[in-house]
């Protein structure tokens, strides 16, 4: 019985999903060309986004020069500002294309976006994967959490743990007070201003306890909100943090 509502549900998703796309065929992620399934790149995008591919710096994702041998290296940012989480990755690096997606889904409710970029962060996330992961996303302060109805950053990493079979706690933090923007300030200000920004979700500080956890975030520039965010894990009692972003911006302004 169980196996046949289970049929039935499935059949009528289907059906729906189907009489969706008779009206409103999927598009381009960037552009308005046709595509044939949901999340996809059209010929003329997909060449044109920024992916990172090959040797990256192994604390921030950012791409460097050289083979990938596999031995890890680091920027010469990462070389001189030290980074408190284990490893760090990026989908692309942030420029016209990838600003069109991560503001379509931050400001525009473009939540379509949301399941291919889980897949991209899956595989940019792969090498970092430990036992005993837990994903977590940075989270919003609830005034603004208010204002844009959803957390990006929490969309983002409830799409890659189903992509990576990982457990997800997209309230393991919270952000204990409104930082405002992070535009227009330098590297120093950026950190001064995510100071002590975060804390554990009451409910959820023993689950950081001797986890390894994967912080998600849409974006990271100077690297201040992961810090913060990385610092406070292990504060209280995670063993290792790694952390992940769809975009990373090559220099900070």
């Amino acid at each position: 019985m169980q196996n046949l509502r289970d049929s039935v549900i499935a059949t009528g998703r289907a059906a729906a999903r189907a009489a969706v796309r008779a009206v409103y065929p999927p598009q381009c992620m960037c552009c308005e060309t046709l595509v044939t399934e949901e999340g996809a790149l059209c010929p003329s995008c997909w060449p044109k986004m920024p992916f990172i591919f090959g040797l990256c710096c192994d604390s921030c994702g950012l791409p460097l020069p050289g083979l990938d041998d596999g031995a890890p290296v680091q920027c010469d940012e990462c070389l001189t500002l030290a980074r408190p989480w284990e490893q760090g990755r990026a989908v692309m690096l942030y420029g016209d294309k990838a600003r069109q997606i991560l503001l379509g889904l931050k400001y525009h409710d473009r939540l379509d976006h949301v399941r291919p970029a889980g897949r991209w962060m899956a595989r940019h996330a792969a090498p970092m994967l430990v036992p005993d992961m837990l994903v977590a996303p940075v989270p919003l302060h609830w005034l603004r959490f208010l204002k844009r109805r959803y957390n990006q950053a929490a969309v983002l990493s409830t799409a890659l743990a189903r992509e990576l079979k990982l457990e997800h706690c997209p309230d393991l933090l919270i952000r204990t007070r409104h930082t405002g923007t992070q535009d227009g300030r330098g590297r120093e200000g950026r950190f001064n201003n995510m100071a002590d920004a975060f804390a554990p979700h009451p409910r959820r500080a023993s689950r950081l306890v001797g986890r390894h956890i994967l912080l998600v975030d849409d974006v990271m520039t100077a690297g201040a909100t992961f810090a913060a965010a990385t610092d406070t894990c292990l504060a209280h009692g995670a063993a290792s943090v790694r952390v992940i972003a769809i975009a990373r911006v090559a220099r900070a302004q």
